[in-house]
């Protein structure tokens, strides 16, 4: 397993290894993503393999170029009102963390949807990934680079930590913008739904299209995922982890061996003052002005360093439930045991 900084021959390195069916960890907005020809059935079982992820989770298709849509999505099944809307989250969401449920193209293999007749597909916002991919076969499926059910990597080094020598390349883009995933919107039923809660909020894409709903229920059967990160236990730590809101975290008493992480400095200052831990105490902030966007940024860096440091428990604050709050609160509330 090759790491090497993204450069226009390790670009090309790696567009060559994923058009022989290769592995290839790279860089996105949202976080590292692990990818595979999408037009490739063994390739995407070799995804499946290394993650250890249940062949019933679909991954979702990247693409570099608008045009690409017509080799991995079948638009003519969509009525003329859904593809006015959908061309325009395309024209002003795309590049970026958004992904759209679409009916999928005959071209796509059955592994890459879990069998169903639809696939997510995103247009990144990362320049490096739409080098690779356009480089390669043009659509290419990542799902996060990290082992099935863990915490998505937003370094090469994570990447390196949870799948060692498992894959040929690891790209390595610096730190990732966003740090959570891309939001999943559903535009194929009667109803628009977001199924995921992500890296572009639901009042964004309601300015553009108009009133949509949250189906982004957490569920533990399998019969009901139509898009990954569906499962109750997702995005969790190797460490113990429990959510709290402000009040629940600042009257929880300080636990050796245990960490805190406080959404501002607001909340960390009220639990030191109520509790009044020792120096020793291992204590971060998402933000400490309470900036949702380095919030959602720092939110997986953050619980990387906590699940390394052998902890007992990390103990996390939700944060306000607006906006990018949303998918933070949920890949919290999913990676949480209470």
């Amino acid at each position: 397993m090759k790491i090497l900084p993204v450069s226009s021959e390790s670009l090309k390195e790696g567009a060559e290894i994923l058009k022989n069916g290769g592995l290839v960890a790279f860089p996105t907005e949202t976080v590292y993503g692990l990818g595979a020809d999408v037009f490739n059935a063994q390739a995407l079982a070799k995804v499946f393999e290394v993650k250890g992820r249940p062949h019933f989770d679909p991954l979702i298709i990247h693409i570099a170029a608008i045009e690409t849509l017509d080799k991995t999505a079948n638009l003519s099944i969509l009525n003329k009102e859904t593809r006015e809307k959908l061309f325009v989250l395309a024209e002003n969401l795309w590049p970026g963390p958004l992904s759209i449920i679409l009916p999928k193209s005959e071209k796509i293999p059955g592994i890459a949807t879990a069998g169903l007749q639809t696939a997510a597909i995103r247009f990144p916002d990362n320049e490096a990934a739409l080098k690779l991919i356009s480089l390669s076969t043009g659509a290419v499926a990542a799902p996060s680079a990290n082992p099935f059910g863990g915490l998505s990597p937003t370094r090469a080094e994570h990447v390196k930590n949870g799948l060692g020598e498992k894959i040929e390349m690891i790209l390595d883009g610096g730190p990732s913008r966003i740090g959570l995933e891309s939001t999943v919107f559903d535009i194929t039923g009667d109803v628009f739904k977001i199924l995921r809660p992500g890296g572009t909020p639901k009042e964004v894409i309601e300015r553009l299209i108009g009133p949509i709903i949250d189906g982004s229920s957490i569920t533990d059967t399998s019969s009901a995922l139509v898009s990954p990160g569906q499962l109750k236990s997702h995005y969790a730590p190797r460490t113990p982890l429990y959510v709290l809101n402000r009040e629940e975290i600042i009257n929880k008493p300080y636990e050796q061996n245990s960490t805190f992480l406080f959404f501002d400095d607001s909340a960390k200052d009220e639990w030191f003052n109520a509790q009044n831990p020792p120096q020793t105490a291992i204590v971060k902030v998402l933000s400490k002005n309470g900036n949702i966007l380095q919030a959602a940024s720092r939110l997986f860096e953050i619980l990387h360093e906590f699940d390394n440091s052998q902890a007992s428990n990390i103990y996390a604050q939700l944060a306000p439930n607006e906006g990018l709050g949303e998918a933070i609160n949920d890949r919290l509330k999913r990676g949480a045991i209470n």
